[in-house]
């Protein structure tokens, strides 16, 4: 029977290497709250000792991918990055709202199995998992001939996490005279993808190895720029009693649509461009394609991944927490004033 499973496209003998080289990962970013182990029928986490330092937990979830990013990773055949992308983005997601990430749960479904591909893949989950302080508690390897095309994948990732429920950060806070502080990115982070293929690869005809002197790398390497996990020094922040109003993370939409996610309908958010430094990627790839300023400032995040709202009393003492964090820089941005609920690009 396994013989005529293979010949149709599944091969069960691969999906068991998958978890022989897949389990010292995930089970490097076990905390004492997992309770299960690779192969039961789901992950189980001890909320006990969690909750009681909470009044009234709400759980938060989201559920993202990479998007066509996996595409330049089959180009480069370097898939690590891409699975810490999903995490780093997936806790975006959640610490926007004010929330600390637990758990992680990854879905892998391509055309074929491929085992040393997958361990590439969940290697770098793992490592941004631990990285964060967040267990791996289960997932689904999905081998599906016919679905996908030959040599290709998807990858979701669904991420869960707890806020405390007068903490929660949703914008509504948000008052004239704010300010915005934007934390830099690494690069094109999970977004503005499909675009970015087809400036560098079909206009420009560049290849995945292309050297190319004002990026000081090959196109491969700036595309494939991780995702930066921005978990520990905002839950530092957050913990601190920082007064944030408002966290936008920069994903699919650019500035354009997500700032106006945590705006209150009567305020705008007036974005200084020149108040921090443009990774070269994105003049780049606006110089290839002749693109206006503001569909780069939609379908990118120009450098700035996570930007916070908050008056501009607290800024200084964001700024002596940050001095523990080598890796992240921030800019103050921009200010909140009088409008509609939308970005103005000054």
């Amino acid at each position: 029977m396994n013989d005529l499973y293979k010949q149709a496209g599944v091969d069960i003998d691969a999906g068991n290497e998958v978890i022989e080289r897949i389990k010292n990962n995930v089970t490097s970013t076990h905390t004492p709250q997992v309770l299960t182990g690779i192969g039961h029928f789901g992950g189980l986490y001890d909320l006990g000792e969690i909750l009681k330092s909470y009044k009234h937990p709400i759980l938060v979830q989201s559920i993202d991918g990479v998007g066509t990013k996996l595409l330049v990773a089959k180009m480069a055949n370097k898939y690590d990055s891409v699975g810490e992308d999903m995490v780093g983005h997936s806790c975006g997601d959640i610490i926007a709202m004010g929330a600390r990430p637990l758990t992680f749960l990854d879905y892998v479904a391509n055309e074929k199995l491929v085992p040393s591909e997958m361990e590439e893949i969940v290697s770098g989950m793992a490592k941004a998992c631990r990285e964060a302080g967040v267990s791996i508690i289960g997932g689904e390897t999905a081998e599906m001939p016919g679905v996908y095309m030959k040599g290709k994948h998807d990858i979701a990732g669904c991420i869960t996490g707890v806020v405390e429920k007068d903490k929660i950060i949703t914008g509504e806070k948000i008052e004239e005279g704010n300010i915005l502080l934007g934390f830099a990115s690494s690069g094109l982070h999970t977004n503005g993808f499909s675009l970015a293929r087809k400036l560098i690869f079909e206009v420009a005809k560049h290849k995945v190895d292309t050297q190319i002197s004002e990026l000081g790398m090959t196109v491969g390497e700036a595309l494939l720029k991780v995702h930066m996990n921005y978990t520990k020094p905002i839950l530092e922040i957050l913990d601190s009693g920082v007064d944030v109003r408002g966290i936008a993370h920069i994903t699919g939409g650019g500035f354009i649509e997500n700032v106006p996610r945590v705006l209150p309908k009567n305020l705008d958010a007036a974005i200084i461009k020149d108040s921090w430094p443009m990774l070269p990627i994105f003049p780049f790839m606006q110089k290839i394609g002749n693109i206006s300023e503001r569909e780069m400032y939609t379908a990118f995040n120009m450098s700035i991944g996570l930007i916070l709202v908050m008056p501009k009393s607290e800024k200084t003492k964001i700024e002596i927490i940050l001095k523990k964090y080598h890796n992240f820089t921030i800019y103050e941005i921009g200010k909140i004033i009088k409008g509609s609920g939308k970005v103005i690009l000054k």
